[in-house]
């Protein structure tokens, strides 16, 4: 059972009192603090929205490259895929993991960064 105000709905809330109410009431000092407590809010507003799809997706790409067998986690996928990226020059390869790697920083971004996610490389 989800309880009513979900996780999100209250980091949204959190952030726009500290944005619309409490940056505007503190001291010159403290407004950057502010600022950032509200960026923060609103990280952890789409990590809650966003996370749990971007980390499926992470780990999909990892497996589908390091040729994962089900029970490993994401951090031994990627040290398998550092080290195949390392040493595997087919350049089939090296597209496949460039364009995994793409995506697994385009949800990153979209969760840390909005905007910066939309970069359009080579």
């Amino acid at each position: 059972m989800q309880y009513e105000p979900s996780a999100e709905q209250l980091l949204d809330a959190i952030a726009e009192l500290l944005e619309d109410d409490v940056l505007a009431a503190v001291p010159d000092a403290l407004k950057h603090r502010a600022r950032v407590a509200g960026n923060l809010a609103r990280i952890l507003e789409r990590q809650e929205a966003l996370g749990p799809a971007a980390t499926a997706r992470e780990r999909e790409h990892l497996a589908a490259l390091a040729g994962g067998g089900g029970g490993e986690d994401t951090v031994e996928l990627a040290r398998r895929l550092a080290q195949r990226i390392r040493t595997d020059d087919d350049p089939d390869f090296q597209r496949r993991a460039w364009d995994a790697l793409v995506a697994i920083c385009r949800d990153d971004l979209a969760i840390a960064k909005p905007g910066h996610d939309a970069w359009e490389g080579p």
